[in-house]
């Protein structure tokens, strides 16, 4: 064995020994976190009780947000206006360059673990000073009688070349699958996207019916009460009223008519939001607000607690994003051990044109396999794997925060639909007993049992709870809307299998 053989032989030994050594104690020991995996329950707080086995079956297999959006909304006029947004909104299509670019990420992940070959061609001049090694040595060199160093010395070489990392840690494979763990990230949050664009058109939808239905109301009670001014003008003449209740209801009507100003300027910006969902300008919006007291809320059913994990598109994302996070801790992790990688070339190399393909004299190659460690003043690495370990607890917490918020947002909408059909039924009660009670009390009027300002009154409260009845039609058409979301419901494409949805009673 020659002594060149030998000292290769020591070296290697000696690099072998030094990365077991580093191997051993390379990287920080840091405690990630896990989920808590009882964050939800097996029913939602307004079911719970002593819930059997049936119930649970029962519940799985009813879930409204397994439903498309198209047959979730009966409305033909909401339907197309949503078809419309989710084909030109400037937000979603925002959205959907993002969900290329990180396609495009997972691209080039991809190429960084396979080999890099490239062509490579070189055409250079060099003039050496006589007093430096090259100079001496092209002055010193013997050669045949005609043949000298041309100087300046031109330099031609055209080759093929190639590189290679050897993934032996799998860091480049790690890194590759944390761009996949982003990209479906970032298509989970296209689909929460959609899910709120289409709560938002909807809910603006049903507002801009109450709006009409809130004018219809006041230019109905405006009528009532110049009917009612004209017969106290009339008992005025008779000198049975004074010009103070004249007075009194002429300011009545001009305060009710100076709010059917104020409701025309919010349909204008209610139909404008809209639009801007769209992506379209300002148009009017095509409705069925004559239909609107007699829009009966959907049953929404809530099915179970879990189910929220795989319907709702804030949670998988959230889920794709932790495993992105411990993904990236191995991948930083990977950076305290050994690198390995492999350099080859070959082509034509010489300092005449004329003499670059001759083989094999100017043929040239190189091989070479590096293997690279950090050993002293490993700060930077050390930095990027404790913020890889940060991120990834940082993660983790937002997972289970994003569940809990979830589980909130669904309990806080069952017990607001409960609640508000008990409302609109008292209330609709309500209106229809004022509604009497202006008969009864104009009839009261006109034979002087009553004073003008009990009519007033009467009047003024069954406007007020006749606004407030559309109000109460309207949040229950948000709840049913906002449960519908907050289950998960809204991003399914149309084609998508669907269930049968009742209306409450």
């Amino acid at each position: 064995m020659s002594t060149t053989q030998k000292k290769l032989r020591k070296f290697l030994n000696l690099s072998l020994m030094l990365g077991a050594v580093h191997l051993s104690a390379c990287a920080p020991l840091l405690q990630g976190k896990m989920v808590d995996p009882d964050l939800l329950p097996e029913m939602y707080q307004q079911r719970q009780g002593n819930v059997k086995g049936d119930q649970l079956r029962e519940a799985s297999l009813n879930n409204t947000s397994e439903t498309t959006w198209d047959l979730f909304f009966d409305d033909p006029h909401l339907v197309q206006l949503i078809d419309i947004a989710l084909d030109h909104n400037q937000e979603i299509k925002m959205v959907m360059q993002d969900i290329q670019m990180a396609n495009n990420e997972i691209y080039a992940r991809t190429g960084e673990y396979a080999p890099f070959l490239s062509l490579k061609s070189t055409a250079e001049v060099e003039k050496s000073a006589r007093y430096t090694r090259n100079g001496a040595v092209e002055a010193n060199t013997e050669m045949r009688p005609g043949e000298e160093f041309p100087d300046p010395l031109p330099n031609f070489m055209v080759g093929v070349f190639a590189s290679w990392e050897l993934d032996v840690w799998r860091r480049l494979r790690n890194a590759k699958d944390v761009a996949v763990f982003e990209y479906m990230a970032t298509v989970e949050g296209k689909k929460f996207m959609v899910t709120q664009l289409v709560a938002e058109i909807a809910n603006s939808y049903y507002e801009l019916m109450a709006l009409d239905n809130k004018l219809k109301n006041m230019q109905d009670s405006i009528q009532i009460q110049k009917d009612v001014l004209q017969i106290i003008r009339k008992l005025k003449e008779a000198a049975r009223a004074n010009e103070l209740a004249v007075k009194r209801f002429e300011a009545e009507v001009q305060k009710n008519q100076s709010e059917i100003y104020k409701i025309k300027q919010e349909i204008v910006e209610t139909e404008n939001k809209i639009n801007f969902l769209l992506g379209r300008r300002p148009q009017p919006i095509v409705r069925s607000s004559d239909q609107f007291q007699s829009l009966a809320p959907k049953a929404v059913a809530a099915g179970l607690p879990s189910q929220l994990l795989s319907n709702r598109p804030d949670i998988k994302r959230a889920e794709h994003e932790l495993e992105a996070m411990d993904l990236d801790v191995q991948v930083a992790k990977a950076k305290f051990y050994p690198s390995f990688g492999m350099n080859a070339g070959l082509g034509y190399q010489a300092f005449n044109p004329l003499y670059l393909v001759n083989t094999p004299q100017s043929i040239t190659y190189s091989l070479s396999i590096d293997m690279a460690m950090p050993l002293i003043n490993k700060n930077a690495i050390t930095a990027e794997y404790q913020n890889a370990n940060a991120r990834q607890i940082q993660a983790a917490y937002e997972y289970e925060r994003t569940i809990l918020n979830a589980y909130r947002e669904v309990s806080n909408q069952l017990a607001r639909i409960e609640n508000l059909q008990q409302n609109y039924t008292l209330k609709n009660e309500q209106v229809k007993t004022l509604v009497r009670s202006i008969d009864i009390s104009g009839q009261l009027f006109k034979y002087a049992r009553a004073d003008y300002m009990e009519v007033l009154l009467t009047q003024r409260e069954a406007i007020e709870a006749r606004m407030e009845l559309i109000e109460t039609r309207q949040a229950q058409l948000g709840a049913m809307v906002d449960l519908y979301q907050a289950l998960g419901g809204g991003w399914k494409e149309k084609d998508e299998p669907g269930i049968d949805i009742q209306p409450l009673p």
